[in-house]
């Protein structure tokens, strides 16, 4: 048996220190504060030193390692342990193998399928729970809208102050992202309707591309983790730019 982390990071990869600041206020008040959930980048340790994730890329997997805690591009929040594997460490460095060729960076969807969601699928595959609610809410209308619709009354009262400083940032910051998009007739936010449900889910993937850079395919490979079968896993460079969620 073999104990299984998950590690969590502010997704604070912005070049504009107001869109991280904002992520990060709304992360405090939506996640720490009301228990809703956040904008947030997730990683599984198991077995080494190294947390496996994905993200964009061009070409090639899109699975990729890092020291844990030490990913680049985000700020660290908090470490959960999600139980024990049966997996040894062959059976966990293949089933890391099958995901690299299962996911391409190209194939990288913030709403669909971000980092969250592979972590969901390599947690499953390690027969341990799947990640807390809270870490991909927001990539999930739906599931945000019945979680709102049960909890706002109660939780909104015990946060009023704070919830509506909260939503007069956001709504700033939506309402500038907004006139941007305006310009470009194939900004993903042109096409929404700010009273319909998917709004809000358009929302927050507008704050995280905004000012966001993909990344580049470069990376340098983990020795310790590379297949048998000379299919190459990556390892994130400190110098890697990336819209990973």
């Amino acid at each position: 048996m073999k104990e299984v982390v998950l590690h969590v990071y502010d997704v604070t990869n912005s070049d504009s220190e107001k869109t991280n600041n904002t992520i990060i206020q709304i992360n405090r008040i939506f996640k720490d504060r009301i228990g809703l959930g956040g904008i947030f980048h997730s990683a599984v340790q198991v077995y080494g030193e190294d947390e496996w994730s994905f993200g964009f890329c061009e070409t090639g997997s899109g699975v990729f390692s890092c020291p844990v805690g030490k990913n680049p591009m985000y700020t660290y929040r908090e470490s959960i342990v999600l139980g024990e594997t049966e997996c040894g460490i062959a059976a966990v460095n293949r089933i890391l193998r099958e995901l690299s060729r299962e996911w391409p960076g190209h194939s990288y969807d913030l709403l669909s399928r971000n980092c969250n969601h592979f972590c969901d699928v390599l947690c499953e595959r390690l027969g341990v729970p799947k990640l807390p609610g809270w870490v991909n809410r927001f990539a999930n209308t739906g599931d945000t809208a019945v979680v709102v619709a049960e909890s706002t009354a109660v939780k909104f009262r015990q946060a009023k102050t704070e919830i509506v400083n909260a939503s007069r940032v956001a709504y700033r910051f939506m309402a500038g992202l907004a006139s941007k998009n305006q310009a470009s007739p194939e900004s993903p936010g042109n096409n929404q309707n700010r009273g319909s449900p998917t709004f809000q889910g358009a929302w927050f993937k507008n704050i995280i591309s905004a000012g966001a850079k993909p990344s580049s395919s470069e990376s340098t490979p983990s020795h310790s983790q590379d297949a048998d079968d000379g299919t190459p896993l990556r390892r994130q460079s400190s110098t890697e730019h990336s819209t990973h969620l």
